[in-house]
């Protein structure tokens, strides 16, 4: 692994770049861009994955987002969707410039929210050959809607007003102010995916001083309106994979977006599994075993 950094117009993103065993710098190589949760950095998920690619084959780049983790960016902590879209395409840029990757063999593995991303960067960018993702949830869904599918948009226009209150005050010189991605260790109210989240994230398990479990609130805003799977239909002409647990609150978000796409297209859901089983742990063995052969395939 080499630490490499790549920039998204004026912000200088941090990533981590994996190599083959055996990696001889002569050949060229498929590569496979990782795009983290919201919220995680490159040494989690992404990083897991990519290792693993890597062990199969391929160049991969975990990396943390724009104005999160290790990247650059001012303010930190805003977390705007079209962002992290953007990282995605800054990724792809980066890795046609070095001269052991096959610029026409690049593919793109997102997780949770990095699935969103990730399906919305190639539908846009066909640089990207080949797009997979795991426990991938649409963010702007999943805040008009709730984790669970079950919210209805009415709910959102407190938070609205609350939004436009915050940007005022902070206009006027008051203190930001930042809102967690997962509940508080123990928060038995949330959703049980979300709840595992916090056990992930804020746990030795997988905690990291570069995830701090914050966004500022003023960004909110951008979730709203987003929507990683518009005209997917249309615009992802790739073959895609899309993988979930069988158990995941979130499932739904997969069940969309498999129904949306029109091309080549496969399905693994894996029983027994909820959200978070994908980011570590025995399942991700199972979603391996289909990402190295759908990217194999493809790239």
């Amino acid at each position: 692994m080499q630490n490499v950094q790549f920039k998204n117009r004026d912000v200088v993103l941090a990533g981590h770049l994996y190599l083959p065993i055996g990696f001889d710098e002569n050949q060229l190589y498929p590569a496979i861009i990782t795009v983290h949760p919201g919220g995680g950095v490159k040494e989690q998920t992404a990083g897991t994955y990519a290792k693993l690619l890597a062990d199969q084959g391929f160049i991969t780049l975990a990396f943390d987002a724009s104005y999160q983790g290790e990247s650059g960016g001012e303010p930190h902590f805003l977390d705007e969707p079209m962002n992290r879209v953007a990282d995605v395409y800054s990724a792809v840029d980066y890795l046609t410039t070095l001269h052991f990757v096959d610029a026409g063999r690049i593919g793109v593995l997102g997780i949770c929210a990095g699935g969103g991303f990730a399906v919305k960067a190639a539908s846009i960018d066909h640089r990207i050959k080949a797009v997979a993702t795991a426990s991938a949830v649409n963010v702007g869904s999943a805040t008009r809607k709730g984790w669970e599918g079950k919210g209805s948009i009415n709910d959102l226009l407190p938070i609205l007003d609350a939004l436009a209150n915050q940007r005022t005050a902070e206009a006027k010189g008051a203190e930001v102010v930042y809102a967690p991605y997962v509940p508080p260790l123990g928060d038995t109210s949330a959703p049980r995916d979300l709840q595992v989240a916090a056990d992930y994230y804020l746990t030795a398990r997988a905690q990291h001083p570069n995830a701090q479990n914050r966004m500022l609130m003023n960004g909110l805003g951008a979730w709203v309106a987003f929507d990683a799977f518009d005209l997917v239909e249309q615009l992802l002409t790739q073959p895609i994979l899309v993988i979930a647990g069988g158990k995941a609150g979130s499932l739904w978000h997969i069940q969309e977006l498999y129904a949306k796409a029109q091309g080549q297209k496969e399905l693994l859901i894996i029983g027994g599994a909820a959200h978070m089983d994908l980011y570590d742990g025995e399942h991700v063995g199972a979603a391996l075993t289909q990402l190295a052969s759908f990217f194999q395939g493809y790239l």
